[in-house]
């Protein structure tokens, strides 16, 4: 995992470069200059995120490799999610517009024949050592403590919202109404395009915009679910790729994570913010053979099973889309 190895000098050039702003970096380059580098490569640049994260080398690990203080390890690794977080996530994690909206839309109607969608969500259990007197907040129905991420991941695998930090435990609709896509895509503040006819389609008139989930997401307006026992596995294929990809690339999510939990969130806040600035179509597929299974754990409910009476038309009309000579894959009959 060499290339990974050098994730965070690159991303700390191009924060000098797009920012301007030099004092925070600089304070976290020379900081963490002697011991993020492996053996070989130490001294030569800023290592220390890049090489636990990619390794999954504990804190305790790393300290005594480098014969430093865990609290200097520490530090330095919440300095350096701090610096990405801070100067990175406009260029990389920006909130999309109305045009950024339709341009994912295109390509998902494109690559995945699935028309006025903007994005595949999911949620992931990340995996955390319990925390002290937590209680069971982070006990998860896996019997495991965690803290969850849920994301949107746009056509080409990009991470387009992320949301991290609630506890393993909520899994019977807080997280996906508790975040701020859930409560922007309800209140419509998210600049979502407005409601549009589906190409060559019509007769089922004006269609709204909607996120791709599975059977734990509740059926929305704005959120399709698949019918009971049912899966929509091409669209949300890429949500489960985009998560394959993140554990591969960064091997921490292979291991429980022994941080206090707002640590995580940082740690986590980062790695897809750097997924991003990684991102490379032409690589995934090599990361994606290289997995080793799915690492991170599925949520087992972010919302209630029953919508609101107008959800089942829209999902009935995606129904006859598809099944309509418009709308139809011409390999579909045969593979259902």
């Amino acid at each position: 995992h060499n290339q990974t190895y050098m994730v965070i000098p690159t991303a700390l050039a191009y924060i000098r470069h797009m920012s301007g702003m030099w004092q925070d970096v600089l304070s976290v380059h020379h900081r963490l200059v002697p011991f993020l580098a492996p053996p070989k490569f130490a001294g030569t640049s800023a290592w220390p995120w890049s090489y636990s994260c990619s390794t999954g080398d504990s804190i305790t690990s790393l300290a005594f490799n480098y014969r430093l203080g865990e609290i200097t390890v520490s530090c330095a690794i919440r300095d350096t999610c701090d610096a990405v977080n801070r100067r990175m996530i406009g260029g990389h994690m920006p909130q999309p517009t109305e045009d950024d909206w339709r341009g994912i839309a295109k390509k998902f109607f494109e690559k995945w024949n699935f028309p006025n969608c903007i994005g595949a969500i999911d949620g992931k259990h990340i995996c955390i050592q319990a925390p002290s007197n937590s209680g069971s907040l982070y006990y998860n129905y896996k019997t495991t403590f965690s803290v969850v991420l849920m994301a949107l991941v746009d056509a080409e695998y990009c991470f387009r919202v992320v949301h991290v930090g609630d506890f393993g435990r909520s899994s019977d609709g807080g997280v996906f109404a508790g975040s701020v896509l859930g409560r922007g895509l309800e209140a419509g503040t998210l600049s979502v395009p407005g409601d549009a006819v589906i190409p060559a389609a019509e007769h089922l008139g004006n269609m709204p915009f909607t996120v791709v989930g599975d059977a734990a997401f509740p059926l929305k307006t704005h959120l399709m679910r698949p019918y009971p026992g049912r899966d929509i596995s091409r669209e949300r294929n890429v949500v489960e790729n985009a998560f394959g990809i993140l554990s591969s690339r960064w091997r921490i999510f292979h291991r429980r994570i022994n941080l206090h939990p707002k640590k995580v969130d940082a740690i986590v806040l980062t790695a897809c913010i750097l997924y991003n600035f990684l991102l490379k179509l032409t690589e995934n597929q090599r990361w994606l053979e290289e997995q080793e299974g799915n690492q991170l754990e599925d949520v087992e409910r972010m919302g209630g099973n029953r919508g609101r009476q107008g959800t089942y038309a829209v999902r009935e009309k995606l129904c006859q889309y598809f099944s309509s000579p418009e709308g139809s894959a011409p390999w579909q009959d045969h593979m259902v």
